[in-house]
Order: structure tokens, then sequence, then C-alpha cells
């Protein structure tokens, strides 16, 4: 993890709703029993969040329905107000903004994307992306210019006078997502922004969302309910229940390593090969050990390279991206992950 300084932290965050929230909190010492209060008429959102997320980096936040994961994303945005703890933004503590500070903060630094794509009927493509910078102040000609290199960017060159009835959900969302970049966020909320959409579009949607993120490199939270698009999608994932953080690791970590019953059971029918990169199962450089000609990148996910690995008789080297032999890779390990008895790996 990089070592400068964190774009958002939280520090025990604590969202309860419900009119006794504040009283009851203090009673019990930030120890909070969801139940408990429950019983006591109140809801727990969020309980007890402490993270940081770095620059460039895509943190996952995923759980079922009542998970507290949206609710987690919209007190970092302060659109939901705190019960407790503290959040900082590169530095500054978001919780102690003044309305204008904040709708500030909120124009110079966040974008903001949802599940409904929110667009105006009335306007063109070009017309939505430009909207928020018009509201900022920019000239009618600089909004237009800058809202054409984002429809280029999303890939929706030649629909820009196109109004949002004539377009697919796909595209409706890349309209979102273009209107959402125009404003150059720092920082990116993206709140379940392609459950809605069929399961093709989709993964075309995330396809194209990691394209962008490989050119713009935001900070991005990212929330969702389904595992397989985290996996794919994250640096970090944490993983939520009951508004708790039940871990907050890499992907490779929370399938080789879940550090609960809870995460356990999300991990238990992941394909490990396609999503375990070779670094995490790679074995100690041996200078002895006589090497196969074939040689596999640290970053290939397995399920890439498994079948040619499998051909080799002999380890396979595996290179970072200086071409530097770093670990081995043999066959048996391959054969393990793809046939291995993976109630027994989670025993230990």
């Amino acid at each position: 993890m990089p070592s400068q300084e964190p774009v958002v932290k939280c520090e025990s965050v604590y969202k309860i709703f419900g009119e006794n929230a504040e009283k009851l909190l203090k009673s019990s010492n930030g120890k909070v029993d969801a139940k408990e209060f429950q019983d006591a008429g109140c809801v727990v959102g969020v309980n007890n969040a402490s993270f940081e997320v770095y620059h460039g980096e895509m943190l996952v936040i995923m759980g079922l329905s009542g998970s507290g994961k949206s609710t987690l994303l919209r007190c970092i945005s302060r659109l939901t107000d705190t019960t407790a703890g503290k959040i900082f933004i590169d530095g500054e503590d978001l919780l102690s903004l003044n309305g204008k500070e904040l709708i500030e903060l909120r124009r110079s630094k966040m974008g903001m994307v949802f599940q409904s794509f929110a667009l105006l009927p009335h306007k063109t493509v070009l017309e939505n992306i430009a909207f928020p910078l018009q509201v900022k102040g920019s000239s009618t000609q600089d909004s237009m210019t800058r809202a054409m290199e984002m429809v280029e960017l999303v890939g929706l060159g030649g629909r820009e006078n196109y109004f949002p009835r004539e377009l697919s959900g796909g595209q409706q969302q890349r309209v979102g997502i273009a209107r959402s970049l125009a404003v150059e966020p720092d920082i990116w909320f993206l709140d379940e922004p392609f459950s809605a959409l069929d399961p093709l579009i989709r993964k075309e949607m995330q396809d194209e969302f990691l394209r962008l993120q490989g050119v713009l490199n935001k900070t991005i939270l990212f929330v969702t309910h389904d595992f397989d698009e985290a996996l794919r999608l994250a640096d970090r994932i944490a993983i939520m229940k009951d508004g708790i953080i039940e871990q907050l690791d890499t992907p490779a970590n929370i399938v080789l390593n879940p550090a609960t019953e809870y995460v356990r059971k999300f991990t238990e029918e992941v394909p490990r090969e396609k999503v375990l990169k070779i670094e995490s199962v790679m074995d100690p450089v041996d200078d002895n050990a006589e090497l196969s000609d074939l040689q596999v990148s640290k970053d290939a996910i397995i399920e890439t390279v498994a079948e040619e690995v499998l051909s080799q008789q002999k380890p396979v080297a595996v290179l970072d991206d200086d071409g530097k032999t770093i670990g081995l890779l043999n066959c048996s390990t391959i054969l393990h992950i793809l046939f291995g008895d993976r109630s027994g790996e989670q025993k230990d």
C-alpha cells in the first residue's frame, strides 16, 4: 500500500437511525449490538467503520441488502450525517464543513454515480454531460467542448445528440459516468451503478470501467452486492454485515484467507483460478531448479496460463514488471487450485 497520506480516512464511523441513536451510542461505549439497538427502536447502518483509501485505489464495499454498504458511502460523501466518528478527505475534516464548504468540496473533488441514471429527459447526451459544468459556472462553449471529450472517452461518439429515451440502459449508464467525470473529480463514488443492467451489458460496463480507471487513475469507492463484480474490479474489498466491516483486504487474501464464517460463505463457490494472480500462489525462487522455457507474469490470472503451465515438465519462472524472476510455479500448485479440496483448505 502506498505510503502517502490517504485520500479518504474514516475513524470509528457510526450511523444509527432512530430518535435515541446518539444517547444509546454513548451509553454503549462504542460496543454496538444491532439486536439490542433494534429492540430499542434504532437501526444500525454503520458500526465502527475505520479504514483508509489511497490515491488511485479502487475500494469495493460489498455485502447483502441491508448490510450498510450504501449507508457508509453516503456518510463519506456526507449525503447522510454520521452519528459518531470522523471522516477526512485529503486531510480535511469533512464533518466540520459548513453547507457552503461542503457544496464546494463536492463540486471540486467528488463525482457520484448511482444505480438510477437520473438523466434529464429533455436534454441530449451532450447537454446532460455539460450540465454540471454549467452549474459550476463554465461557459457554454467550454462545457460543450469538455462534454464532447467525455462522450468520446466513454465510447458514445455519434450519439451525442440523442435523447436518453433513444439509448439502451448501458448507454444511459455511460452518460451518467461521463457526466460524473466531466467535473474531473478526485474521488469517485459509485453506488451499484451496473445492477440494473442485464448480465451481458453489465460485463461490458465492467470492462469499460476498468479501461477508464486504467486511463484516469481515480480514487474510487464502489458499492456492489455482487461478489464476482467486486473480485473483478477491486484493489481491495470491504465486506460488510449488519453495519460492520467483516474483512477489508485484497481479493486474493479474501478468497484464500477469509477472516470470518460470513466471509467464508461468500468465497466458497468462487473459482479460484479466475480470481487469483500467479503472485499469490507462486513458490520461492530455487537457484538449483532446472526451469522450463515458459515464463509467466506475476500479475497473470491463473486461468489464463494454467493450460500452458500444465504442459510443462519443469517449474515455470514467474517474472515481475522488470522481467526479473521472483518466484516459481509448479504444475502441482495449479492442479491443487483447479482440483484441490477447498473444504479442507479452509479449516486451518
